[in-house]
């Protein structure tokens, strides 16, 4: 039989595209041909040049289609790379929001011109990606089809990401696994483990990854007087994490907007008790005092308040985990929710094989 091919439109070099390839790869046994834009948007002078080379991905698409012959085009992103999956021509397409939405920011000059983008790729693809129930919100703003969007997370490696260290009752091990950027207030993190601090309660908090605000974070310890409880690892492999997770008690993750995390299932994979901001991305998963803790965006002092709530609730924390570890196992399980994908994909292909 003919190995089926797939046209990967999107930056292979993240971790959830990591996750998508490598998944159809295992339970598809697609053949995945990788393009993406190489310019990347950091200064304004790359932003014009990527606004260039944009301009011209459709000539060198086109030729890899030509090579190639993929028989199926998938995207990250409804604006951009779904865009460029639109006027491919290539049917059937998959497109993945990977975001609550990807107009984003929502002030932005280009927003009017983003949103036609993203209606002409929403019309045009086969498949609308949903990772969470979250992401429908702003489909149905669109007026999507709702009828070709399929709502299912890739999931997490539940062998890798298995269940750690219960509740550790005598001692605060809090783990941060987001990336050190502005929208993950690590600032309000740091600045409610002060609190914790005065009110004599011990722990260690583990911040992983590295980012631009590493400066101005690693200051904000010495400054609060806790540097001495917080320990950075910058980025670790992919081995590690799973490690670090499971000798965690506590999760904490303050972002101002989410789509569908990764990071959460990760951490309720291995027992890690999680406490997140109260947004629609997390509410999907997080029901407040029942499996976890919502905190407002950029309160501080609520953060403090739940984290000491929690570490005095010890039984509570015992039966939430056991519960996020069984929620993951049926909703998030990447072997399962994969192969699910991977089948539609081949559903479509020979749908559209035997229309033509």
């Amino acid at each position: 039989m003919k190995k089926r091919k797939i046209l990967f439109l999107g930056e292979s070099y993240r971790a959830d595209a990591i996750t998508w390839i490598n998944g159809l790869r295992e339970y598809g046994d697609f053949e995945i041909i990788c393009w993406e834009l190489k310019t990347p948007s950091t200064t304004l002078l790359n932003r014009i040049l990527r606004i260039a080379e944009f301009n011209l991905a459709y000539f060198k698409i086109k030729k890899i289609i030509k090579d190639e012959k993929p028989d199926m085009v998938i995207a990250e992103r409804t604006t951009s790379y779904g865009f460029l999956a639109g006027i491919s021509g290539i049917q059937p397409s998959a497109i993945a929001q990977q975001g609550i939405t990807d107009l984003w920011p929502t002030d932005s000059i280009l927003l009017s011109l983003k949103i036609l983008i993203q209606n002409y790729a929403f019309s045009k693809a086969t498949l609308i990606h949903a990772w969470g129930p979250a992401m429908t919100i702003s489909m149905a703003k669109a007026k999507v089809d709702m009828n070709k969007v399929m709502v299912l997370p890739k999931g997490i490696n539940l062998e890798k990401f298995s269940a750690g260290n219960a509740a550790l009752p005598t001692k605060i091990h809090a783990i941060v696994t987001r990336s050190l950027l502005p929208e993950y207030s690590h600032d309000i993190i740091l600045k409610a483990f002060e609190i914790v601090n005065q009110s004599g309660i011990d722990f260690v908090l583990t911040i992983i990854g590295d980012g631009r605000k590493f400066p101005c974070i690693n200051a904000l310890t010495k400054k609060l007087k806790i540097a001495d409880k917080v320990v950075f690892t910058g980025r670790i492999s992919n081995t590690e994490l799973p490690e670090l997770l499971k000798k965690s008690n506590f999760y904490i993750s303050m972002p101002t907007t989410e789509g569908v995390s990764a990071s959460l299932f990760e951490a309720m994979a291995c027992q890690a008790y999680p406490i997140v901001t109260d947004i629609v991305g997390n509410q999907s998963w997080i029901k407040h005092r029942a499996n976890g803790q919502l905190v407002a965006v950029n309160d501080y002092k609520m953060l403090a308040e739940e984290i000491i709530w929690a570490f005095n609730n010890i039984k509570y924390r015992e039966n939430a985990i056991h519960h996020n570890r069984l929620l993951v196992e049926s909703k998030a399980n990447y072997q399962t929710n994969m192969k699910a994908i991977a089948q539609k994909y081949h559903e479509l292909i020979t749908a559209h094989s035997l229309n033509k």
